[in-house]
């Protein structure tokens, strides 16, 4: 397919045709491997990303010098912190990292700017991607203030099953721990009192949500 027919394919029933012929003129087709740092802390972001297939989480950095999953973004979704970079011309803070293989275009912000003020789609889009964004994360604080680790951890392998679209997790207890900013000794034994529960099963390299 050419890359109006890529547009097409995603975005047809959320923007009209000229702009769908607009993303395409400008529009730069990237590929990443799952694990890949598409964007990192402190990088100058130039262009968008709009995401055909695959799914990114969202990072930021404490003041510990750890780092926080934020979200994930699937497809159809862009990122409301990368547009808000773009649009400050500020540095980043956030990593985005592919959670599986992606497949993505990228658009420049000056196009950004420009179809904010043309296209009532486009308005539509930016402002239900801040909002939907807005409320991830106030779950995520929702999550740190209020749920117990346990609750948290369920959570986060609930999403990433939903994501990945199975009920085996591959992530090491020492990825999921470095996900939710607490050890790898605290992650075994929550997992090991999930178990227990049964609400999931250990394998040797993968854990089974049951539930």
């Amino acid at each position: 397919m050419n890359m109006l027919e890529v547009i097409k394919a995603n975005y047809s029933v959320v923007f009209e045709e000229k702009l769908l012929e607009e993303i395409a003129s400008v529009a730069k087709l990237y590929e990443f491997q799952e694990g890949d740092i598409l964007i990192d802390f402190g990088d100058y972001i130039k262009n968008m990303p709009l995401l055909l297939s695959g799914a990114i989480k969202i990072l930021r950095e404490d003041f510990d010098e750890g780092e926080l999953l934020l979200y994930f973004i699937e497809k159809g979704d862009t990122c409301a912190m990368t547009m808000a970079c773009c649009m400050g011309d500020t540095k980043s803070e956030i990593r985005a990292v592919a959670e599986t293989n992606v497949s993505l275009i990228m658009l420049p912000v000056i196009k950004m700017e420009e179809w904010l003020g043309k296209y009532k789609s486009w308005r539509n889009f930016v402002f239900n991607s801040y909002n939907n964004r807005l409320k991830e994360m106030l779950n995520a604080i929702d999550h740190l203030a209020f749920m117990h680790m346990d609750e948290r951890l369920l959570h986060y392998l609930s999403e990433k099953s939903k994501i990945n679209k199975t009920k085996f997790i591959l992530s090491t207890h020492q990825e999921i721990a470095y996900d939710l900013h607490t050890s790898r000794v605290v992650i075994s034994r929550l997992l090991k009192a999930l178990e227990h529960e049964g609400a999931l099963k250990l394998h040797r390299a993968s854990i089974e949500l049951l539930k």
